[in-house]
């Protein structure tokens, strides 16, 4: 019997490099109420994850997947058979099972905790008390744990449980690929922040995400905030999809609907995140690929033509490295490291330090007339040995500015409160290394035995 006919206008789907795992994720459709908005925009997106081909193993919706947020147990069900029944009736859950994980829309208190477990029947594997709420699922070498991030039993919203996430990633310490979902960020997105309500609370994130680190995952997956996120803290990654449906909240311009299809094999992760046209819009594939030696251009100081000029094709990233002795205790002027510019025009791009705990920064002005954008990093002891490591990621948004203090230290992106990354960065014709624009006296770098070198990935 020959398989389902390859549409016509067949999105090709990213696969396994070898053996691996081929899915979906997102979330936050907010529909399950016929004929309203939510179904239509909703539907959309579900129209191009139709189109892929060859479909997703498998898919992951980590939460809101209906309005809710409703007092009555019985509107509640309805909203629930909506969704399962007719917007998501084209999709055979036996052949392409959907995991869910509960949203602030949908498991906001013990009634619609419990009509979220009897409607969804997922695994009852998870701690007392969450039983279909937290749970597991083991796919060959791929281990996913879907955790509850408004517990009603642990205080609601923004709070979540790590004792029984800690044995299950122990018992599971063997699997080469590990998935942790939940529906809050930990880490602020697009500059959103709000413990508690927009993200984790400060009481659990540092322990829950020094937990993830410990145990090698690979990358946490939430939605919650109406955007495609992504960033990387210690090595790990927060992948933040929630454009399924919701789009009236969403910053004009910058955020759009979206499902992003994923493939992880052996070489790790890679997404293509599709809008309603089936355009790919973003891209991710981590671990980042090594820079081979032989790709390092050593740039000189001072005032010099430009090594990179225009925009970056989509995949490649630049990767900065400087050294130096940071300057002595008590300096605080802001030193320039490497600027970007063209003559007459404020530099769209800056790297140096700032302030009394000399602060790894990197300045992006967009616009003429607009305020920039900022990106912090590290502090440098003073008058102390560094060596920073620095990457600037068109595809990977505002979490693609990415800094490490040494080779072998983890990767984090810098923090920033911007919906966008370099992305739209057309790089100018000049650079300056050790000072800014206007030359020497111009923000001049304080320390001592600076040097620069870039490399294309």
């Amino acid at each position: 019997m020959s398989g389902p006919a390859t549409p016509p206008d067949a999105i090709p789907a990213l696969l396994p490099r070898g053996q691996g795992h081929q899915f979906v994720l997102y979330g936050d459709a907010c529909s399950g109420v016929p004929g309203a908005l939510h179904e239509r925009t909703f539907a959309a997106v579900n129209t191009v994850l139709r189109r892929l081909a060859p479909q997703p193993e498998f898919i992951l919706f980590p939460g809101d997947e209906i309005i809710g947020l409703t007092a009555d147990a019985g509107s509640l069900r309805a909203q629930w058979r909506h969704w399962l029944d007719q917007e998501m009736g084209w999709l055979d859950r036996l052949m392409t099972p959907i995991w869910h994980t509960t949203g602030n829309h949908t498991a906001y208190d013990e009634m619609s905790e419990a009509v979220f477990r009897e409607v969804l029947d997922l695994p009852r594997n998870g701690p007392p008390g969450q039983e279909g709420l937290s749970y597991w699922v083991r796919r060959g070498d791929l281990l996913m744990v879907f955790v509850h991030t408004l517990w009603t039993g642990l205080g609601g919203e923004g709070h979540v449980e790590t004792d029984w996430l800690r044995q299950v990633l122990g018992q599971h310490a063997d699997a080469r690929h590990k998935l942790v979902v939940g529906h809050h960020p930990v880490h602020p997105v697009n500059g959103f922040s709000g413990p508690w309500q927009r993200e984790i609370g400060p009481d659990h994130a540092k322990a829950f995400w020094a937990l993830l680190v410990e145990a090698g995952v690979l990358a946490y997956v939430c939605s919650h905030i109406l955007a495609y996120d992504v960033q990387v803290h210690d090595g790990l990654l927060q992948l933040c999809t929630a454009g399924a449906g919701t789009a009236h909240r969403m910053p004009e311009g910058v955020e759009y609907l979206h499902c992003v299809q994923a493939a992880l094999d052996a070489e790790g992760l890679r997404c293509q995140v599709l809008d309603t046209d089936g355009r790919v819009r973003e891209r991710l594939e981590w671990p980042l690929p090594p820079i081979p030696n032989d790709a390092w251009r050593i740039l000189p100081m001072g005032e010099s033509a430009a090594p990179l000029s225009g925009g970056l094709d989509p995949g490649r990233f630049v990767t900065f490295r400087l050294t130096g002795r940071a300057a002595p205790a008590g300096t605080s002027a802001a030193q320039t490291l490497v600027a970007a510019f063209d003559p007459g025009s404020l530099a769209p791009l800056w790297i140096g330090l700032r302030g009394p705990r000399q602060v790894l920064t990197v300045i992006l002005g967009r616009e003429p007339g607009r305020s920039p954008h900022y990106w912090f990093g590290p502090g440098l002891p003073p008058d102390a040995a560094f060596d920073i490591q620095l990457v600037l990621h068109p595809d990977m948004g505002p979490g693609g500015v990415m800094g490490r203090l040494g080779e072998t230290a983890r990767w984090s992106s810098l923090s920033a409160a911007s919906a966008s990354g370099i992305e739209r960065l057309e790089w100018p014709s000049r650079w300056s290394v050790g000072h800014g624009q206007r030359g020497p006296a111009d923000r001049g770098f304080q320390g001592a035995a600076l040097t620069a070198a870039m490399a294309i990935g």
